[in-house]
């Protein structure tokens, strides 16, 4: 079977997102008591549902680098503005991935969604969408500066592009799709990537040339490229410019949407709104290839050394490839700050912890560093509470900042209502806002690393 038949039959037989990963059973979706107005200032609280990205909701040291934080923040002073006496409302920010957050509002989890992104209504009643925020966004291709052009939609055909889980642009995609197939042609293959990565975290890796292309909202490419310079917008490539930025609320909250209604008519973003957010990610490490020619012939003579310490510590040997990518660029003879030498930066102290010495030598140097990521495995994050990816992002966390000090965040985040559990996108947040994006961007560049090899492990391993 030719592969454009292929490809076709599955488009045939699955719903877009199966291609992904599997659908689970429908939700049964219990009626609860309606939280208008009304209610909401009684109880003093607004329980907002954002969208768990950093481009639309993160927030470092009491900075916010999310788009909705503002306008949020802004909502809450018109709501206090407008009340009559009593105490001040207050938004509960609930963040969780964005193609959870209607459901979520339908069960009554929150009282407004805001997704800063493009979020259809989807299946089932009860939720109505506030006046736009933004109308016709288009949404455009994004490359890399240097890499191949394309003149229009069609000539990608039969390439691969990267969205992020619940992107709009994977419903634009399967209507381009079905005009190319009609064509006889290839369509645009979607890879949906690990749902640790939000847009943004696309958008790096794209500029890494990690994945090739992806598509996302204008507005969002054109506020990345301010600090991601090595992209490249392709304005003239709109998958789709019919959606409108909204927010949710449920229909029985109808004091609550007209509130909204009233606020976002005249609410205007400050022109500095994004001055944070540019000094903040600017100073940042950007991550890049570590799949390049030279990267490669290192990896693959480091490869015998990573894979006998891994096995030996029940690990995936492109874990510990993509930790002494990052700690070192793969490169044995590397110092550091603090004493911390070698391939995996470890320091003398550390690798004696775990009954190491001499780590001047690649062999013990990967021993030690291997040892160190079991020992914080066992003595803090051996929950079966935790997934393993889940697991690996903690252990990453405790290998740079301490796992006594990630302990005390995931208490921190399990008192604040957020997922103890979930490093990605939950305590994270924690560690954003007690000690600044350093840890954050440390386990979030350790885990690209991870999953650019993991792309790749076919050719990485040989058979």
């Amino acid at each position: 079977m030719s592969r454009p038949l292929f490809v076709l039959c599955l488009l045939l037989l699955l719903p877009w997102p199966a291609m992904a990963r599997l659908a689970g059973p429908q939700e049964v979706v219990r009626p609860v008591p309606a939280r208008d107005l009304a209610s909401i200032r009684g109880s003093g609280e607004l329980r907002v549902l954002v969208n768990q990205s950093r481009n639309s909701s993160g927030e470092v040291k009491g900075q916010s680098i999310g788009v909705e934080y503002h306008r949020l923040r802004a909502f809450e002073q018109f709501l206090n503005r407008s009340g009559k006496g009593g105490a001040g409302l207050k938004l509960k920010m609930v963040p969780m991935a964005k193609d959870q957050l209607l459901a979520a509002l339908r069960r009554g989890e929150g009282d407004l969604v805001a997704p800063g992104e493009l979020l259809g209504l989807g299946a089932g009643g009860n939720v109505r969408a506030s006046a736009a925020i933004r109308s016709n966004v288009p949404l455009i291709v994004v490359a890399r500066q240097g890499d191949r052009r394309y003149h229009s939609l069609e000539q990608m055909s039969g390439r691969s592009l990267a969205l992020p889980a619940g992107s709009a642009a994977g419903e634009a995609v399967q209507r381009l799709n079905r005009q190319l197939i009609a064509a006889k042609k290839p369509p645009i293959i979607v890879e949906w990537v690990d749902p640790s990565l939000a847009v943004e975290d696309v958008l790096e890796m794209v500029q890494a040339g990690i994945f090739s292309v992806t598509a996302v909202e204008q507005p969002i490419a054109e506020r990345w490229v301010k600090v991601m310079p090595k992209l490249r917008l392709e304005p003239h490539l709109v998958l789709a410019s019919d959606g409108d930025l909204r927010w949710f609320v449920r229909r029985d909250a109808p004091a609550l949407a007209a509130s909204i209604d009233r606020f976002l008519k005249s609410y205007r973003a400050p022109a500095d709104q994004d001055a944070a957010f540019q000094r903040i990610y600017r100073r940042l490490y950007r991550v890049h290839s570590p799949l390049g020619r030279v990267e490669r012939q290192r990896l693959e003579q480091l490869r015998p050394v990573l894979q006998r310490h891994a096995g030996e510590q029940q690990f995936d040997w492109l874990t510990l490839a993509a930790l002494a990518f990052k700690e070192s660029t793969l490169n044995p003879g590397a110092r550091g700050a603090g004493g911390a030498t070698g391939l995996m930066q470890i320091t003398p102290a550390a690798a004696r912890s775990v009954g190491v010495g001499d780590i001047a030598t690649l062999e013990n140097n990967v021993q030690a560093g291997a040892r160190y990521l079991a020992m914080i495995r066992r003595n803090f994050f051996n929950s079966p509470r935790l997934n393993e990816r889940e697991r690996m992002a903690f252990v990453l966390a405790g290998y740079n900042l301490g796992p006594q000090r990630v302990q005390s965040m995931r208490a921190e985040a399990r008192r604040r209502g957020l997922n103890p559990n979930q490093w990605f996108f939950q305590v994270e947040r924690i560690a954003l806002e007690q000690v600044g994006m350093g840890v954050v961007s440390y386990v979030n560049s350790v885990n690209k690393y991870y999953l650019a090899y993991d792309r790749e492990r076919y050719l990485l391993e040989p058979h």
